[in-house]
């Protein structure tokens, strides 16, 4: 039988932690995009600039909190800023 280290078993909670953190973060993040591009379906141009405005402010916390990277944040951000703009100039 392996010798099973007590940093090794506080390590794995620590990650299963962290993970479940993760998910939770991430899980929001993605309801929050999800309501953007629900606004922009539903043409609403004035609910669209405000999901967008929490949708970059969910993305930003999820970047300081190490869950999403600073680019893929940057990316999401600005597509879906492209399309409640492109949704301004059609209106």
């Amino acid at each position: 039988m392996p010798v099973v280290h007590k940093s090794t078993i506080k390590r794995a909670r620590q990650a299963e932690r962290r993970a479940q953190r993760n998910r939770a973060v991430l899980s929001s993040v993605k309801n929050v995009m999800k309501k953007v591009l629900a606004a922009v379906e539903s043409k609403s141009a004035a609910a669209a600039k405000t999901a967008l405005r929490e949708a970059t402010a969910a993305l930003n916390k999820a970047r300081s909190k190490g869950v999403l990277r600073r680019n893929t944040v940057s990316r999401r951000v600005s597509r879906l800023a492209a399309r409640v703009n492109a949704l301004s100039v059609k209106a």
